[in-house]
């Protein structure tokens, strides 16, 4: 069974995610429904830890695909993947 809730957002807000859900063919609410569900402080620890685990083992992998994403490494700690 499904529960509503309501929230207030800015006229901006909602017309943003108007225009989107106009543009996607689907409706506000099915996008504000997924941005809940996407929260990743809503997921079980277990979830975030396996991510954690995942973008771990993927970094260098990334590192050699992205490299102008590589954050500075005395942001990461001065850790090199």
């Amino acid at each position: 069974m499904s529960k509503s809730i309501t929230i207030r957002v800015a006229e901006e807000t909602y017309e943003r995610y108007a225009e989107r859900a106009k543009a996607e063919g689907t409706t506000v609410t099915a996008l504000v429904t997924e941005a809940v569900e996407r929260d990743p402080r809503l997921s079980d620890p277990a979830s975030l830890l396996r991510a954690a685990e995942w973008a771990r083992q993927h970094a260098a992998e990334f590192a050699a695909h992205f490299p102008d994403e590589e954050p500075p490494a005395s942001r990461s700690g001065g850790r090199a993947a």
